[in-house]
């Protein structure tokens, strides 16, 4: 395979979704409908890179259990360059509820997710420099991922941070060599709160005057560009003065696209990926352009159910929206 344009530092899990009437409360025992399916923030984003278009590594460990030959199957049907350190703890899980208006509560079981060793991502050296985008999430050891984006620094590929899930400690030190970085509005505001001392309520974060929040991402990221994804509404984004990526403004606002949502599951992480393969394929557009795409992206992701499955290809965006 020749060098990916998009490589994928991140995890694989094996998803046990129920989809119930309303999500469970304290105490409450419930009765739904249950399917499994691939999934994981890092095998999704790569899996919606891969099928948007973009050649693609997805760096990542698993078990050798029925999970692991799952991951490399999948990997083999979408042309995904798999690059995987055999862990002997289990495979990755999740457990999913999600309610009948596509609403969705998380529990994860990190297993070999947690087992990505720095010097595992440190032998992908070249595979990373190859690049042209470098995507990763926080379902991985912070070092590995930190040393993903030293690398990918060192060689001048342009790096994504998706500071996902909202608990994620995520360091000074690996938000300076993040070029972008695509909080949804809880992770947004656990991110300003830690590193900010802003304290906001994330119900309110969509309805906040775009000078106020391009303000707040300027202090959060004073040198590189955040992207707050704001659901069906579709997202804000601030650029630095000095790092617009052939954008006009340097802070907007792009519409959600009208869709019909049976699930979100993945939705964010569909957008994540489809903006790195987008940014990849097409270096030259404004980033606005890209922005629109992944909005398209996501929102088509959530008219099907699953997460790593749920993801279109580029074919099927194009019918949707051309």
């Amino acid at each position: 395979m020749t060098a990916a344009r998009v490589v994928v530092v991140g995890s694989f899990n094996v998803d046990h979704v129920w989809t119930v009437a309303a999500l469970p409360r304290p105490g409450e025992t419930l009765s739904g409908q249950y399917h499994t399916g691939p999934g994981g923030k890092g095998f999704n984003q790569a899996t919606a890179a891969v099928r948007a278009g973009a050649a693609t590594t997805f760096v990542c460990a698993l078990g050798e259990d029925l999970g692991g030959q799952l991951a490399r199957a999948l990997a083999t049907a979408d042309g995904l360059d798999l690059r995987e350190h055999s862990s002997q703890a289990p495979t990755g899980t999740a457990g999913i509820y999600v309610d009948h208006d596509g609403r969705n509560s998380i529990v994860i079981g990190p297993g070999a997710n947690a087992d990505l060793p720095v010097d595992f991502v440190q032998s992908q050296r070249d595979v990373i420099h190859g690049a042209h985008v470098l995507l990763a999430q926080l379902e991985s050891p912070l070092a590995s991922i930190e040393t993903a984006f030293a690398i990918a620094r060192e060689g001048g590929v342009r790096t994504m941070l998706n500071p996902a899930p909202a608990d994620a400690r995520v360091p000074a030190s690996l938000l300076a060599l993040s070029d972008v970085i695509t909080p949804n509005e809880s992770e947004f505001c656990a991110q300003l709160e830690r590193h900010v001392g802003e304290r906001v309520d994330a119900s309110i974060v969509a309805t906040q005057g775009d000078d106020t929040l391009h303000a707040w991402c300027r202090r959060l990221l004073p040198h590189g560009t955040v992207v707050v994804t704001l659901g069906a509404a579709g997202c804000f984004v601030s650029h630095a003065e000095n790092a617009l990526h052939r954008d006009a403004q340097t802070h907007y606002r792009v519409p959600g696209a009208k869709v019909q949502p049976q699930d979100t599951t993945g939705a964010g992480d569909a957008f994540n990926g489809a903006l790195a393969a987008s940014w990849a394929l097409r270096p030259e557009a404004a980033f606005a352009d890209h922005l629109h795409y992944a909005n398209r992206y996501a929102a088509l992701s959530t008219e099907s159910a699953g997460a790593a499955a749920s993801m279109p290809r580029e074919v099927d965006v194009r019918k949707r929206f051309s």
